[in-house]
Formats: structure tokens, C-alpha cells, sequence
């Protein structure tokens, strides 16, 4: 090379690199903030988080909520985020609060919202947004685990796919789901080594729902676990730690590394891969109606903006149960008058007086679960997997007073036996660090704690020495592999309590999920009460019955939802070919 070629080079790379850096410098700055308050808003698990942000001297100096419908246990998260945004002189950069991920990312979404007007860029309000009728291939009611699941497998074939969700977010229940996605002969469990079969899963099925559940549904669910527990991996989803629920004889529960809780994590990889396929997803879009015109479907849309209608070939179901519409719940079952719930505030069974025109049939309605282990103050469900990992439950006096593993029913039954009908479960340091969805309790401040178990019963008001002796007896039970007492199963005791500091978290049964619902057959197509198939109308997910039967086992739910949804779309597709 010579001088002057080198030096031609070395002069071109010198400005190239200096227009990188006024490009990245331009890139990088900031819009300045103008003095004042400035409201923002957005979408809370809940409903609506409103906020005013305040700035002095072009930084943020503070933010106050004027208007929220979250738990009181995730109150604490939208603090935590505002601290971080005046510390940071931003909204960009914040870390999510562990346990309130929704509330956390509802409150970030507030302050940019507020950034934005704060920086002369007023967002486009609701009120501005204008209101048309719309068409499609397929219409998906519903942005849950279902809903999310049917819409990424249609729309990632090439047709237009336009999901409803009533909410502001994604995920209705799934976002609270905690154990995991129950599934046989898979390659996770191959990988790790763990024997099991799609026979006895769909006899841990059958067994645990009282043969009330519809062996066509349950055998079709259990078959094409494996196949949509590898499909949801090639969609980013980490199902690498599989565990064990109440009810299953073989670790078959697969979630996040670490037993992560499974919701948190697997609605937004469903929500991207939903949009990466081409979906549209319209929030804040209640339907409240749908009804077929000709060979089409019309689904009537209300909004903040005004009603419309989006026109479909086909419609798949997917808006989740009835679990919080107490009327509901007592109507079909009133030795539930009281109870509180674990679900999200739109689980109110929509969807039940849209099909009466169609003549759709329901079944087993009355068959409500009620989970054994919510926190009464706030509703939050503790998940299976806590006893599953060595976890026992005593009752006021100190003592245990069931099998904890038993199903779900069991062991609500049981604890409203108790004094104050509920209990506490507990657990050691051991167990805490055995799975990572314990530390999302910890960080709302549900865990009651100690360095002995004399201090812990103390802090519970029972008595020392009768927990004392619960442990000492159930530790050595635990190491023969032998419960005299209750039954549990060696599989059941993984690990000794004996590792302080040891933890307590009082408990007891709220409605957690409605087993009966739509009839569907092993396509998810619906069904009428002359048992015939409904042309073009599909369902999937907990609006469903039939699939539970009588219980419905942990890490079933999730199962059910990712492949019914699924099928609905394979279906939908088939359908609208068709035509």
C-alpha cells in the first residue's frame, strides 16, 4: 500500500467515524422538560393507572398517583418505579419491581406518557382516535393464553387475524399463573431424565377431575402436550424446569428456569410472537355481541370512542371464565356466597349469553374450583409448586391436619375445617431457594418470618412446642419416605424443614377457576345442544367445559389453554379454506 492510499484510507475512516458520532450524539439527546405537571396514563392489571408528573429546573422532581385500581400488595411497585425515574431524570431504563411486573410496566408507560406532553409531544388521545368497522379472516375474542395462542398460530399462516381484548393489557388470568403447563413424554422431561407417559397423565386426569371430564378432550390434551411444549420453545418460551403438582404421579409441570412463576413470563412471549405473525390486537375493545350475517360472522365492538362492528369468517372464543362475577358463581353453585377470588376483574362470562343464539351447549357449569392456598387480605394465590417442593400446612394449633398434595377441592375442604378457616403454610429456607417464584411473595410482603420455629410460632400466636413437634415428626417421615400421619407420598417430601430462617404464609380457599363452560369437541369447534357442530364458531381456554371435569389439576390450565387455543386456529384455518 502506499503513503498516499493509506493516508486516503486513514482520512475517510477519521470522518466516517466523526459523522458516527454526531449521528449517535443526535441520536441520544434528549428533548428538554418544561416545568410543570403533566398527567399520563395507561393500562394497569386492573384498569387505568393515572399519574402527574412533575419537573422543575427541566428535571423530574416527583409523581404522585391520582387514580389506580391495583392490589394493595402492588402499590408499593408504582413507588418504587417513580423513586427510580426521579433518581434517573427519566421513564427509559427502569427496572421492573420482581412480583408486580403489570403494575411496574403500567407505571412506566404513565411517566413516558407524561415525558412525552412534558416534552411538547402530546400522545394522540382515545378521544381522537376515530372508530371504523373492520374486516378479517378470523376474529379472536379474548388476548389470554388462549386467545394470544389461537391468534399466533392463524395470523403466522397469512391470514388476517384481529384480536378483541376487553382489558387494557394482554393475559387476563394467564398473567397470574404460577405453576406451570402440565405435559407428557416431552423432550425437557427426556432431557432431565424424568419418566412418564401420556397414559398416566390422562389417568392423574381423569383421576383428579372424578371421571367427569370428557375422555375425548383429556386424551387429545394429553397427546399433543409434547408437541405444543416444543412449539411454544420455538417461540422463546423457557419450559426448561419441569416440577410436580398436587395430583400428578410423575414431575410433568414445565416452567421457567428456577420455577419461575409460568404467566409472567409466558404472556409477553405470546403477546410478541402474536404481533410478529401480523395479528392486530385492539385493547380496550369490549364485544358484547356476536351474531352470523349470511356466511359471515359480525362481532359488535364497544370503546371509550364509540361502537363498531368487525366482520369475520370465522370467530374463535376466548375470554377466559366466569370466576369473577360473583352472581354468576353463586347462581350455579350458592354454597359459594362470600367467597373472594383469584381472578382479574374481567373474568365475568361474556361470552355465555353471546352463544345462546346459536343454541350452544354448556356443560358441567357448576363444577368451580376453589384453590386451598390464597392470601385472604389481597387475594394472591400462593402456587402449588411451594408444597410440591417440600412445603407443609398447619392449622392455628401448630399441627397438620391433611395431606398437603391432595387435590384442590380436598384441601379447601379441608382448611375451612380449621380454626378462622384457614391455615398457614409452611416452609424453610431451604424451599425458598428451591424455587425463584417464592421471592415474588417476599417481595409483597407476604411471608411471615424468623430465625427458629419457636420465633415464627410466636409471631403467628400458636404454640411453640406443638410446631415444634409437627416439624420434628414430619422431618422424620420425610427421611423413611413413609407419612403415618396423612398419606403423602415420598415423591411428595422432597426435603427436610430444617434449614432456618423458616416462613409462614397464611392462607385459605377463594374461587379460582370455572371448570364447566362452552361444549367443544376435540377440534374446539362448538357444539349445540342438538350436538351438532356450530359452522365457523370455535372456542378455547377456561370458557370451555368438559376438559376438568369435577377438579381440575394444577398446570392443567395452561395446558388446556396454549393447546386448545392452538387448535381452535389449525381448525379456523381449515374452515375458512373451505369456503
Amino acid at each position: 500500500m502506499t503513503k498516499k492510499k493509506f493516508l486516503f484510507i486513514t482520512a475517510a475512516f477519521l470522518i466516517l467515524s466523526a459523522l458516527a458520532m454526531v449521528i449517535s450524539c443526535n441520536a441520544s439527546k434528549k428533548e428538554p422538560l418544561k416545568d410543570g405537571e403533566w398527567t399520563g396514563k395507561a393500562a394497569g392489571r386492573n384498569g387505568p393507572i393515572e399519574l402527574v408528573l412533575s419537573v422543575k429546573d427541566g428535571k423530574i422532581s416527583g409523581a404522585r398517583i391520582v387514580s389506580e385500581s391495583e392490589t394493595d400488595f402492588a402499590k408499593p411497585a408504582e413507588e418504587n418505579i417513580i423513586a427510580q425515574a426521579v433518581k434517573k431524570n427519566s421513564a427509559e431504563g427502569l427496572d421492573v419491581v420482581s412480583g408486580a411486573t403489570i403494575t411496574s410496566n403500567a407505571t412506566m408507560a404513565a411517566l413516558a406518557d407524561a415525558v412525552l406532553k412534558a416534552q411538547g409531544k402530546a400522545t394522540e388521545t382515545a378521544s381522537a382516535k376515530k372508530v371504523e368497522d373492520a374486516t378479517c379472516d378470523i376474529a379472536v375474542i379474548g388476548a389470554g393464553g388462549a386467545g394470544l395462542t389461537a391468534a399466533t398460530e392463524a395470523a403466522s399462516k397469512g391470514v388476517k387475524v384481529i384480536v378483541l381484548e376487553k382489558m387494557g393489557i394482554a393475559g387476563g388470568n394467564t398473567n397470574s399463573a404460577t405453576g406451570g403447563l402440565n405435559a407428557s413424554e416431552t423432550s425437557v422431561q427426556k432431557k432431565l431424565g424424568i419418566e412418564d407417559t401420556n397414559d398416566q397423565y390422562y389417568e392423574d386426569t381423569m383421576k383428579g377431575g372424578y371421571n367427569l371430564n370428557d375422555p375425548d378432550l383429556v386424551r387429545n390434551m394429553v397427546e399433543k402436550s409434547a408437541e405444543t411444549v416444543d412449539w411454544l420453545i420455538t417461540l422463546g418460551a423457557d419450559l426448561s424446569d419441569v416440577g410436580k403438582m398436587a395430583g400428578s404421579t410423575n414431575k410433568r409441570t414445565h416452567r421457567p428456569q428456577g420455577g419461575s412463576a409460568i404467566g409472567a413470563h409466558l404472556v409477553p412471549v405470546l403477546q410478541t410472537a402474536t404481533e410478529k405473525a401480523g395479528a392486530e390486537i385492539r385493547f380496550n375493545s369490549k364485544v358484547t355481541d356476536v351474531a352470523r350475517d349470511g356466511s359471515q360472522f359480525v362481532v359488535s365492538v364497544s370503546t371509550e370512542n364509540g361502537n363498531y362492528a368487525v366482520r369475520a369468517k370465522a370467530v374463535i372464543i376466548a375470554t377466559g371464565g366466569f370466576g369473577a362475577n360473583s352472581d354468576m358463581v353463586v347462581q350455579y353453585k350458592p354454597e359459594l356466597v362470600g367467597f373472594g377470588t383469584t381472578n382479574h376483574k374481567g373474568a365475568t362470562g361474556d361470552a355465555f349469553a353471546w352463544v345462546e343464539k346459536f343454541n350452544a351447549a354448556l356443560v358441567q357449569m357448576e363444577q368451580i374450583q376453589t384453590h386451598p392456598t390464597v392470601v385472604p387480605s389481597n387475594g394472591v394465590m400462593i402456587t402449588e409448586a411451594v408444597r410440591g417442593n417440600g412445603a407443609i400446612m398447619v392449622n392455628r394449633e401448630g399441627k397438620r391436619f391433611n395431606n398437603e398434595m391432595a387435590t384442590r377441592d380436598v384441601m379447601s375442604a379441608a382448611i375451612l375445617n380449621q380454626t378462622g378457616k384457614t391455615s398457614y403454610l409452611l416452609f424453610d429456607q431451604g424451599v425458598r431457594e428451591s424455587l425463584k417464584a417464592i421471592e415474588g411473595y417476599a417481595n409483597k410482603g407476604l411471608l411471615t418470618q424468623a430465625d427458629t420455629l419457636a420465633g415464627l410460632a410466636e409471631k403467628l400466636g400458636m404454640p411453640a412446642a406443638d410446631l415444634e413437634a409437627t416439624v420434628a415428626s414430619y422431618n422424620k417421615m420425610q427421611a423413611a419416605g413413609n407419612d403415618t400421619e396423612f398419606g403423602r407420598a415420598a415423591s411428595d417430601m422432597p426435603r427436610a424443614i430444617a434449614t432456618g430462617p423458616y416462613y409462614a404464609v397464611e392462607v385459605g380457599p377463594a374461587v379460582h377457576h370455572t371448570m364447566g363452560g362452552i361444549k367443544i369437541n376435540t377440534k374446539a369447534e362448538v357444539i349445540d345442544t342438538s350436538d351438532k357442530v356450530i359452522p365457523g364458531l370455535f372456542a378455547a381456554g377456561e370458557v370451555t367445559g368438559g376438559v376438568h371435569g369435577g377438579n381440575r389439576l394444577g398446570g392443567n390450565a395452561v395446558a388446556d389453554i396454549t393447546i386448545y387455543g392452538k387448535i381452535a386456529a389449525d381448525t379456523a384455518l381449515d374452515y375458512i379454506k373451505g369456503l
